[in-house]
């Protein structure tokens, strides 16, 4: 292969990566077009800033509002409001100690260096976020260019008004999309992912013969699940950041959809720890060989145990609201499901230690999950009150 051609290859490869992305964000809508529309927005507000200034104000401060600009347009309106803020802060507060020192003392080497120091000092003053820095920098252009000089000062603050009205108006002519109903759907595909997969971790309980090769990718599927629902917490939670001062309408209910949304996240999180070490045991007990000692009894009843965990996990990740009762059904069928199986794990005087090792190993799993699954019903559903004892 040329030298050159191995070279170019990355090239080739980010550039069709990037064309990738453009379609997607032109096509439908989602987070690829969101992107897309901020950098349009962010262009379009800095070149206006810009102008602004330069026209109304000197050369050397003009560079002040574009730079504003894009600290007003963030991803979300109340994460610009909130930046557009702290950097003003940061800003009156590095012009005013640059035009006190020089008033005061003079330029000097000796007063720059008090006001690096004090600059430094204010910037770690926690309101300021992020932009604490911006008091140091904002300082040293009013010190060293505008020599502490009031009108140059005003000139600064001019610029960095011009820059966050421009980019805020950027913001509220064009909202950022809310995507409330998008994380409901992320979260009903996710339980409808961990349905498939349960069920076919029952099907290799029930199998004479569970393909050794299918249990691993389980087990590789589980992790892959666990990724996808920490993803998906985090959208929901930058979803929620986006909905705060947002002037975009989303669907109705969107104030409790999200928090319960979270809430079907962190349920199916905790089910999945325990799925997961359901499926670390089945695998051991296929490579060992110890799943064939197993009676099929026990095998059969624990499959169906899974099966109906598993439509109640459907259930509580579903876009609609949950039916309280029809949930109570399920987690009912499963508490009773769960002591069939335990009365199939019974010991008999010829059952190896190992086999009452694993089938206590896997009712523990699935009495857990059963209780998860209850918790879980509770905090999506607050009126629910408990009457049966949750498995121990």
């Amino acid at each position: 292969m040329p030298e050159w051609d191995r070279a170019l290859r990355p090239v080739v490869a980010t550039f069709a990566e990037a064309t990738g992305y453009v379609r997607r964000g032109v096509r439908s809508p989602g987070t690829e077009r969101d992107d897309l529309v901020l950098v349009a927005k962010s262009v379009v507000a800095a070149m206006g800033a810009w102008m602004l200034a330069r026209y109304f104000l000197p050369v050397a401060v003009a560079t002040f509002a574009p730079f504003t600009a894009l600290v007003a347009l963030q991803a979300t309106v109340f994460r610009s409001l909130r930046g557009c803020a702290q950097y003003l802060l940061a800003m009156t507060a590095g012009a005013a100690l640059a035009a006190t020192l020089a008033a005061a003392a003079g330029i000097h080497g000796w007063t720059f260096g008090l006001l690096t120091l004090l600059a430094l000092a204010i910037g770690r003053f926690r309101p300021l976020g992020e932009h604490g820095t911006q008091v140091a920098i904002i300082g040293f252009f009013a010190f060293s260019s505008g020599q502490g000089r009031i009108d140059y000062i005003g000139h600064l603050v001019a610029s960095v008004v011009i820059g966050a009205v421009c980019g805020l108006t950027a913001h509220l002519v064009l909202a950022p999309a809310r995507h409330t109903r998008h994380r409901q759907e992320a979260v009903a595909d996710l339980y409808t992912g961990i349905h498939r997969r349960i069920g076919r971790l029952a099907d290799a309980f029930e199998a004479d013969a569970p393909d050794s090769a299918q249990v691993h990718q389980l087990r590789r599927d589980w992790r892959r699940l666990s990724a996808d629902a920490d993803r998906i917490r985090h959208t929901i939670d930058r979803e929620t950041e986006n909905g705060r001062l947002n002037p975009r309408r989303s669907i109705d209910g969107a104030a409790e959809a999200l928090p319960r949304a979270h809430e079907a996240v962190a349920v199916a999180q905790r089910g999945l720890d325990h799925v997961r070490s359901v499926s670390r045991s089945l695998d051991h007990a296929v490579d060992s060989g110890e799943l064939g000692a197993v009676p099929v009894a026990f095998r059969s009843a624990y499959a169906s145990l899974l099966r109906t965990a598993a439509a109640a996990m459907e259930h509580i990740g579903q876009t609609a609201r949950t039916e309280p009762h029809r949930l109570d059904e399920l987690l009912a069928q499963a508490s009773a499901e769960l002591d069939h199986a335990q009365e199939h794990a019974l010991p008999s005087r010829n059952t190896a230690p190992e086999t009452v090792t694993l089938q206590g190993t896997l009712l523990t799993d699935a009495a857990r999950l059963v209780a998860e699954l209850r918790q879980g019903h509770r905090a999506l559903d607050p009126s629910v009150r408990e009457e049966a004892p949750e498995p121990a």
